[in-house]
């Protein structure tokens, strides 16, 4: 057998149908543990007696690739053989265009799971959540109904990719329904805008990144640029937003830390040997040190996004809210196979700059915020509170108007309730659907967490007086120019 290239790609992996999006690190040695021939022969043994006595002719490659497959679902769901139509689909660049429907799936438990859909895409417009398991993949054009139980992350991927403007239909189950969920989507060539962003009110940002993909720092860098001469100001204060993040490059997960950081540590990996350990380092200059910040995540934060929220929660640059992330930390390196397959092999795990492993953890936020429904907080703080004049034959105030007396004369019209009903049914097919707008003024209004975000930016002094470390990292830029 001919020696295997060990030439790999640090890439980052998770399954995007269409892009790998999980960072990735490390170094390929080419396997220096000794073979355990007792059971080499065994295998050789079994593959003998299989393509001399099964009841028909077998494909060698094919049961040598099914034994290959095995043997790595005994490890962890990210560690996968790639025979070589499905490395080449996968060898997609990271550069923000894709082809797909836009979701990031994996195996839990058995079951094909959402990590996140992406925004802008067509899964994202349909109303895929995380947490859905995709139970039957069904194609009429393909004419394939197709149970996803049993199928590898890159077997169920390959099903649900296709031409553009063709149809698929996923079937989910969600948790609080006991019916499966059809959902009909159309695929389409997916183009990614890493970084978006506006001010929600005068000296404060809205920063917004959708995936670590290549120049996601830089264009970060230029987008904080060009708001700040808009407000014609410098900052005060600026919400990171990494909610519905599935991760990227490593290598901008490491440019985008260090746009708020000094030259510090941000991630830290640690392989099989524990006591041989890797550290990434902020390297970016000038990094913006001013302004108050807060990293907004959710369920759905993960890879890279988990390792910009811990490195800028461990070094109190900035207070994380929002909800536990997706706990995605482990690194995986693609190796290039001989036959043009491909291996893609967990290698280690991510740790924080103070030590927190993020692997099946996630980042706890320092303040626990819910995603609510805003016309429903908005209606509950309408809710009248017993006063004088609602007790029967109070004494009439002077310029006191009854709503009887309002609706006859055109005021108001009373028990209508239309405008409200409607109003909250639109807020809420947007909030089901996530449906993300470009102008953060306008996110504000039905979107709780960002609201809450902008409200401790603005109250940070609060936070500040019993957290002296954040202080003092915001405000230490001010006073030394000062």
């Amino acid at each position: 057998m001919k020696k295997r290239n060990s030439q790999f790609y640090s890439w980052v992996m998770g399954i995007l149908l269409g892009i790998t999006l999980t960072v990735g690190v490390g170094y390929y040695q080419d396997g220096q543990a000794a073979p355990n021939y007792e059971y080499l022969d065994l295998f050789t043994k079994v593959l003998h007696f299989v393509q001399s006595n099964y009841v028909e002719e077998v494909d060698t490659k094919k049961l040598i690739e099914g034994a290959i497959k095995g043997m790595l679902t005994t490890l962890d769901p990210h560690t996968v053989y790639l025979p070589a139509d499905q490395f080449k689909e996968m060898q997609v660049d990271t550069s923000g265009k894709f082809g797909g429907l836009g979701i990031e799936v994996m195996i839990v438990d058995g079951y094909l799971t959402v990590v996140t859909p992406i925004e802008d895409t067509p899964a994202f417009a349909a109303g895929v959540e995380p947490g859905d398991r995709i139970i039957l993949i069904e194609d009429k054009i393909k004419k394939l109904k197709k149970d996803t139980k049993g199928l590898t992350l890159q077997e169920a991927v390959n099903l649900m990719r296709g031409e553009k403007g063709t149809k698929v239909t996923i079937q989910v189950q969600r948790k609080g329904n006991e019916k499966l969920l059809p959902i009909e989507m159309k695929r389409d060539i997916i183009k990614v805008v890493a970084v978006k962003g506006g001010m929600m009110e005068k000296d404060y940002a809205w920063l917004r990144i959708t995936n670590f993909q290549t120049n996601t720092g830089r264009d970060l860098r230029r987008k904080i640029e060009q708001l700040t001469k808009d407000n014609g100001r410098p900052l005060q204060g600026a919400v990171l937003d990494l909610r519905y993040n599935p991760g990227g490059l490593l290598e901008e997960a490491v440019n985008v830390a260090g746009t708020f950081l000094d030259r510090l540590p941000v991630v830290s990996t640690i392989g099989r040997n524990k006591s041989k350990k890797e550290v990434e380092y902020a390297r970016a200059a000038n990094p913006y040190k001013d302004f108050k910040m807060v990293v907004l995540v959710n369920e759905a934060s993960a890879s890279a996004s988990e390792i910009v929220a811990g490195a800028l929660q461990d070094h109190k640059r900035a207070i994380v809210v929002g909800k536990q992330t997706f706990g995605k930390g482990s690194v995986q390196t693609v190796i290039d196979l001989e036959n043009k397959s491909g291996l893609k092999l967990t290698i280690a795990r991510y740790y924080t700059p103070n030590g927190r492993s993020i692997q099946g953890k996630g980042i706890t936020p320092d303040i626990e915020v819910e995603r609510l429904d805003v016309a429903l907080i908005e209606k509950a703080r309408k809710g009248k509170a017993l006063r004088e004049a609602d007790l029967e034959n109070h004494i009439k105030g002077e310029n006191e108007v009854t709503e009887d007396e309002a609706a006859e004369g055109g005021k108001v019209t009373k028990g209508d309730g239309k405008d409200d009903k409607d109003g909250s049914k639109k807020v809420a097919d947007a909030i089901q659907k996530k449906v993300r707008l470009d102008d953060p003024k306008e996110i504000l209004k039905t979107d709780f967490q960002l609201q809450q975000s902008l409200s401790y930016l603005k109250a940070w002094n609060i936070f500040v007086d019993g957290s002296p470390e954040i202080a003092k990292s915001v405000s230490s830029e001010k006073s030394a120019k000062k």
